[in-house]
C-alpha cells in the first residue's frame, strides 16, 4: 500500500511538477477525514504550496526555490492522523496542528525533520509513547504535547534534547518515575509542565540544575511520593513551585527558592508540614519561622473541664471576625474580576484535565480575541510574519499587524502563552509574555473604546512603530478589535532606573554605569527629538520610564502613549514605566509631577521639546544625588513652584555646600571623578533652567555629556 502511495505521489509529481515539500504536505490532505474539502486550496495541480492555507515558506540560503518552513492548522477540528511524511519537509521549523482530533501515536519520522524548533500538538487525541527520535533536530526548542492521551514512562532520551526551552506534557496519562540525568542536561529548559499524570516516585533529586527556570514549574496533580528535594531550593528565586496533590512527606525545606512560596504551593499532600502550612512538624519546632505563631492555640485539660477563659473566647471572636472579612474580600474580588473582564470567557483545556469554562487561561481571557471555535481563522488570517495581516480595521473583526518585518508570531501563540502582570496604570495592564520561539514581549492592553478612531489609532502607532534606535523601547506588533486594543514590544529584562536607584535591585551603579545610562538615554532622546518620523515629544522622561538591560543599555519606553490611550478613550495618568520593562515598578497616584517641567502643569500649554529637556536634567540630579524629587500634592499658589530637589542643587551651589554633602553616598568613594561629577552637575542645572528658550536642545546635552569621560 505504502509503494503505492509513493507511485502515486510521482505520478502527480510527473504530471504536475509540484514540488517534493507539496507532495509531503499532500499527505496531510490524505490522512485527514474529508481532506478534499477542508483543503480545497492544496490543489495538486499546483507548482508549489507555499500560498497554500496555514503553509508558510522562506527562501532559504543556497536553495533556488522557497521552501515549507511552517504547517498551522490549528483549531480546524480535523479528524485524522498525523502522517510521517512530515518528516520529508528537512526546513520544517513549525509544526502547529493543536487543537484538532488528530489520533493515533506521533510518528517517529517526523523527527527527521532536522530544522524543526516548535511543535505544538496539544489538545488532540493522540496515544502512545513519546517517540524516541523526539531529540532527533538539533534546534529543537517547544514541545507542548499537553491534554491528549498519551502514556508510558518518562525517558532518559529526553536529556539529549539539550537546545530544549519549553516541555508541556500536562494532562496526559504518563506514569512511573522520572529517571536522574535528565534535568542536568536541560541548561536552557525555561518552562516545565509536568502536571495531570500518574507520574510517582521521589522527584528527582538534581531537578536544582534547571538554572534556566522561569514561571511555575508544575507538577501538581500526580502521584509523587517521598520528602521534598531539597534542591528545588537552589531554583532561580523568580520560579513559583506547583505541588499540589502529590504524595509528599516531611518538612517543607526553608533554603533558597522554598523561601518564596505561598502555602498553595503545597496543598493536598497530607503528610507535608512546616511552613508555609499551618501543618508544624512534631518533632520540630524550627519549621515556623521567628517571630511568627502556628493558628491553633494550645489548650490544656484543665482549661477544657473549667471551660473557655475569657482572653481565648475574644481570640475564638476575633478569628470568626477574620475570617467573615476574607470571605467578603474574596467576593468582592470576584466581582471586580468578573466585571473587569466584561463577561468574558474562553474554553481552556483544563490544566488539571478536561475541559472547563473559565476566565483563568494561560493568557488574559479578552473578548476581542477568538476563542477556540475561530481559532482557524486567526491561523490563517492573523498570522504577524513581516506584514500586516488580518487587518481588523473598522468592521471591528480584529486583527493583529506586525510593524516589524523581521518580528514573526502566530495570534494563537500569544494567547497560548503564559502571562505575568508586570503592572496596572493609567497607561492600561501590562504582561509580560514569553511567546513559543523563547522570546519575552511585553503586551500592553490600551483598553476597549476608540470605536470610530481606527484609522487615527493606526496613523499613530505606526508612527511608533518607525521609531528605531537602540536605546527606545522597539514597537513590534499591535491588535486592534472594537473591543480590546493591544501594543506588542521589546521586553526589557532588568528593571528600569528608579528600581536601581533606590536599592531595588542588586545592580550597583558606579558612576561609570550612571554616565553610560545618561549617555544612553540622552541619545535615545536626540533621536526622539531629531531624527524621528514626527519629531516626538516623550513628555514623560523620569527613571521609572528609562529601562535597563543586562549590560545596563537604558531604553526609554513609553512614548506617544498619552496620544494613543487619548484615541481609546481611557484617562492618561503615570505610565510606571511599564512598557517593555521588568519588575519591580512603583505604581503611584500622582499629583503634580516634579519630573515635569514648570510650564508643563499649565493643561493649556502644548508639549515641547524642551519640556523633556527639563525632565531629564532632573534624571541627571536624582542619579547624582540619588535623592528623588518624588511626588507631592499640588501647590495651591496660582504661582510654579520649581521641585524642591532643583531647589536644593541650585542653593547647595549658592552657598558653596561641600561636594560630599550633595553627592550619592554610592559616588564618594569615587573621589578622583569630582570634575566629572561638577561637569555633570552644571549640565543638569542648564538643563532645569526656568525659561525655556535658555535650556539647551537635547542634541547639545548628549554631546556634551559625550565628552565626559571616567
Amino acid at each position: 500500500m505504502f509503494n503505492l502511495y509513493i507511485s502515486i505521489l510521482f505520478f502527480i509529481n510527473y504530471a504536475s511538477g509540484l514540488t517534493t515539500d507539496g507532495l509531503s504536505l499532500l499527505s496531510i490532505k490524505s490522512a485527514v477525514d474529508g481532506g478534499d474539502t477542508v483543503f480545497s486550496d492544496w490543489n495538486d495541480n499546483d507548482s508549489t504550496p507555499c500560498h497554500w492555507s496555514g503553509v508558510t515558506c522562506a527562501n532559504i540560503s543556497g536553495v533556488s526555490d522557497p521552501r515549507v518552513v511552517g504547517i498551522a492548522l490549528a483549531g480546524r477540528n480535523l479528524r485524522g492522523y498525523i502522517p510521517s511524511e512530515l518528516g520529508n519537509l528537512v526546513y520544517l521549523r513549525r509544526l502547529n496542528l493543536h487543537d484538532n482530533s488528530f489520533h493515533g501515536s506521533i510518528p517517529d519520522q517526523i523527527f527527521n525533520a532536522t530544522s524543526l524548533h516548535s511543535i505544538f500538538l496539544y489538545g488532540n487525541n493522540l496515544s502512545g509513547a513519546l517517540p524516541a527520535s523526539i531529540c532527533n533536530p538539533p534546534r529543537l526548542q517547544n514541545v507542548d504535547f499537553s491534554h491528549n492521551s498519551l502514556s508510558g514512562t518518562a525517558q532518559k532520551f529526553l536529556g539529549n534534547c539539550r537546545q530544549l526551552q519549553r516541555l508541556i506534557l500536562a494532562g496526559n496519562e504518563f506514569s512511573g518515575e522520572i529517571p536522574s540525568g535528565i534535568f542536568p542536561e536541560l541548561a536552557n529548559l525555561i518552562q516545565l509542565d509536568l502536571s495531570s499524570n500518574s507520574l510517582n516516585g521521589s522527584f528527582p533529586y538534581d531537578i536544582g540544575q534547571l538554572k534556566s527556570l522561569s514561571g511555575t514549574l508544575n507538577i501538581s496533580f500526580n502521584h509523587f511520593t517521598g520528602k521534598l528535594p531539597a534542591s528545588l531550593g537552589d531554583l532561580p528565586l523568580t520560579v513559583s513551585f506547583d505541588l499540589r496533590h502529590n504524595n509528599f512527606t516531611g518538612e517543607i525545606p526553608q533554603t533558597g527558592s522554598f523561601a518564596n512560596q505561598g502555602p498553595t504551593a503545597f496543598l493536598n499532600n497530607p503528610s507535608l508540614c512546616g511552613f508555609p502550612l499551618q501543618k508544624t512538624c512534631r518533632d520540630n519546632s524550627s519549621t515556623i519561622p521567628p517571630g511568627t505563631q502556628s493558628f491553633s492555640p494550645a489548650v490544656d485539660e484543665n482549661e477544657t473541664k473549667k471551660g473557655l477563659k475569657p482572653g481565648l473566647i475574644i481570640l475564638i471572636s476575633v478569628a470568626d471576625a477574620f475570617g467573615v472579612a476574607l470571605i467578603g474580600l474574596v467576593i468582592v474580588y470576584l466581582y471586580w474580576r468578573r466585571k473587569d473582564s466584561n463577561g468574558c470567557s474562553c474554553t481552556c483545556k483544563g490544566r488539571f484535565g478536561g475541559n472547563q469554562k473559565s476566565k483563568f487561561c494561560s493568557f488574559p481571557c479578552v473578548s476581542g480575541f477568538p476563542n477556540t471555535d475561530s481559532e482557524a481563522e486567526s491561523e490563517k488570517g492573523d498570522a504577524v510574519s513581516g506584514g500586516a495581516s488580518g487587518g481588523g480595521g473598522e468592521g471591528g473583526g480584529g486583527g493583529l499587524v506586525a510593524i516589524d518585518k523581521g518580528f514573526s508570531f502566530e495570534l494563537d501563540e500569544l494567547l497560548k502563552a503564559s502571562a505575568y502582570v508586570l503592572g496596572k496604570s493609567g497607561l492600561g495592564i501590562v504582561y509580560k509574555v514569553v511567546l513559543g520561539n523563547g522570546i519575552p514581549v511585553a503586551v500592553r492592553r490600551l483598553g476597549e473604546g476608540g470605536e470610530q478612531r481606527y484609522k487615527e489609532f493606526v496613523a499613530e502607532v505606526q508612527a511608533i512603530g518607525r521609531v528605531k534606535h537602540p536605546n527606545v523601547v522597539k514597537l513590534r506588533a499591535y491588535y486592534w478589535a472594537l473591543d480590546e486594543k493591544l501594543l506588542i514590544s521589546d521586553f526589557i529584562s532588568n528593571g528600569n532606573l528608579a528600581s536601581a536607584l533606590r536599592g531595588q535591585t542588586s545592580t550597583i551603579l558606579s558612576l561609570s554605569t550612571r554616565l553610560k545610562i545618561a549617555k544612553g538615554t540622552a541619545r535615545g532622546l536626540t533621536y526622539l527629538h531629531e531624527c524621528s518620523p514626527r519629531k516626538f515629544v516623550h513628555g514623560d522622561i523620569k527613571p521609572s520610564n528609562i529601562l535597563l538591560d543586562n549590560d545596563h543599555q537604558p531604553h526609554i519606553s513609553d512614548f506617544g502613549l498619552n496620544r494613543l490611550i487619548n484615541i481609546t478613550g481611557n484617562n492618561p495618568s503615570s505610565s510606571g514605566g511599564f512598557m517593555g520593562g521588568a519588575l519591580p515598578y512603583l505604581i503611584q497616584t500622582e499629583k503634580v509631577n516634579n519630573y515635569q517641567a514648570p510650564e508643563a502643569r499649565v493643561s493649556s500649554n502644548r508639549p515641547t521639546q524642551k519640556w523633556d529637556v527639563y525632565s531629564f536634567g532632573v534624571v541627571l540630579l536624582e542619579m547624582l544625588t540619588g535623592r528623588s524629587p518624588e511626588f507631592s500634592s499640588p501647590t495651591t499658589s496660582t504661582s510654579i513652584e520649581i521641585p524642591d530637589l532643583v531647589k536644593w542643587v541650585r542653593k547647595g551651589f549658592e552657598e558653596e555646600t561641600p561636594l560630599s554633602d550633595m553627592v550619592d553616598p554610592m559616588l564618594l568613594q569615587e573621589v578622583h571623578a569630582k570634575k566629572e561629577v561638577l561637569s555633570v552637575f552644571h549640565l543638569a542645572l542648564a538643563c532645569t533652567e526656568r525659561d525655556p528658550d535658555i535650556r539647551p536642545r537635547m542634541k547639545t546635552v548628549s554631546e556634551s555629556l559625550e565628552k565626559i569621560r571616567t
